[in-house]
């Protein structure tokens, strides 16, 4: 997200959280849009009461930025979405909790393109609060593609995951039927744009209130 009124219609729906994606090189990079801007964006859209935790997704970024940009837009949490380790997820926590942003959740993506991959979570069981497995592409996430979600029998850390990549409108009776003891939610994101980085609010608050009946 990134655009000021979408951010507002979207936060309305019944979602639990938003994602802010500080990769310069995504076509979604929030910086990439001109009104989007810490007084703008941040102080009068995104502080508002009743807004879903806000969820700052990174790439191989240096902590020190990562830790900027928690502070400067009141993030919750922290998804790394690269080929960080797990040294950094523990020192990113000690550095922010609790004096920058107390009770900060950090979030790590596993890419899979085969079974093997969801043995990575391994390097980072008992380091970070969530798991999202995403589709392995080129693009590091939003490409729009599945990956086999039958490969997720494998995992079987004690760390919630959601699940992500290529999420779209017809697959509501597929993540209903979906199960796994630690199974905590779903990742939306290019299916339901109208551009990248603008959602399709109509076409959301359907989804969601069909995934939750």
């Amino acid at each position: 997200m990134r655009n000021a009124g979408n951010i507002h219609e979207v936060s309305q729906l019944d979602i639990d959280l938003m994602g802010f994606i500080f990769f310069p090189k995504s076509s979604r990079y929030v910086l990439g849009d001109p009104d989007f801007s810490k007084l703008k964006c941040c102080k009068q859209v995104t502080e508002v009461s009743g807004m879903p935790e806000k969820v700052g997704v990174f790439v191989d970024e240096m902590p020190q930025n990562i830790i900027t940009a928690v502070y400067d837009y009141g993030l919750d949490a922290v998804q790394l979405h690269g080929m960080e380790s797990r040294q950094l997820c523990e020192n990113l926590r000690r550095t922010l909790d609790p004096d920058i942003c107390p009770g900060v959740k950090i979030f790590k993506a596993i890419s899979i393109s085969e079974p093997a991959d969801i043995d990575h979570y391994k390097v980072y069981e008992g380091a970070v609060d969530l798991f999202l497995f995403d589709t392995k592409c080129t693009t590091v996430g939003g490409s729009g593609r599945q990956f086999d979600w039958s490969v997720l029998d494998r995992y079987d850390g004690k760390t919630p995951f959601f699940l992500s990549g290529g999420i779209g409108p017809e697959d509501v009776d597929r993540i209903k039927s979906f199960k796994h003891p630690k199974f905590a939610g779903i990742d939306l994101n290019s299916r339901f744009e109208i551009s990248p980085a603008l959602k399709d609010v109509s076409m959301l608050r359907t989804f969601i209130k069909q995934v939750r009946s």
